[in-house]
């Protein structure tokens, strides 16, 4: 067409009308529970955090599936105008019950693929409440950060305490000297979603 260009951009076409809008959003990778846990807390704070980043310019990047906590945090941040993509293996489309509706879908062969993938398409980590896969992902960016094979920090949403027990555990490390920088160097916590999109906010305006 005549006097507009475009390129693409994943499955989206992005003409020189939107373009502007398109490349002010960021993309954030939030790793989060398939359940809910047994505090409406945890859902509640899933929820509003998905429709705080998608109100401040941020785009999702997740695991992908439609319960829990991930299908909370997905359907606050598309009602809120936010693209969210998912990203999960072949093995967990049923387990983890794949969402339906998201804006973006990317199947991968294994786990270590798309662990892979959640770290490089996101500028930084949130961690909420979840299980061992949520513990799993946290740690492996972590020790990524250490190994300088990436430089993204990570944002913990401590809802109600959740990991007060592995922060005093991580603090642990350092006490004991197996850790080989600071802590807090690499990673943060909050307590609600509003404060830590704040901080995310102000670290990746200077990235």
């Amino acid at each position: 067409m005549h006097g507009e260009s475009s390129f693409e951009a994943g499955k989206e076409v992005i003409t020189r009308k939107n373009k502007s809008a398109y490349l002010t959003r960021r993309n954030v990778t939030v790793f989060c529970g398939s359940k809910t846990g047994n505090d409406p807390s945890y859902t509640a704070s899933a929820t509003l955090l998905g429709k705080v980043l998608a109100e401040k310019g941020f785009d999702i990047i997740y695991g992908g599936g439609g319960k829990g906590m991930m299908g909370a945090l997905a359907n606050s941040a598309l009602s809120a105008g936010a693209s969210v993509t998912g990203i999960l293996p072949q093995v967990l489309v049923d387990w983890e019950s794949q969402h339906p509706s998201l804006t973006h879908v990317i199947i991968t062969t294994d786990m270590h693929e798309r662990k892979k993938l959640l770290y490089e398409k996101g500028m930084a980590g949130i961690v909420l409440p979840g299980g061992f896969g949520t513990l799993d992902e946290m740690f492996e960016m972590l020790t990524w950060n250490q190994l300088s094979i990436h430089n993204k920090k990570i944002y913990i949403l401590n809802t109600t305490g959740f990991y007060d027990h592995l922060i005093a555990h991580m603090e642990h490390l350092i006490e004991k000297n197996f850790l080989y920088e600071p802590l807090w160097n690499r990673i943060s916590s909050f307590n609600d979603p509003e404060s830590l999109v704040a901080e995310l906010q102000i670290d990746l305006a200077y990235a």
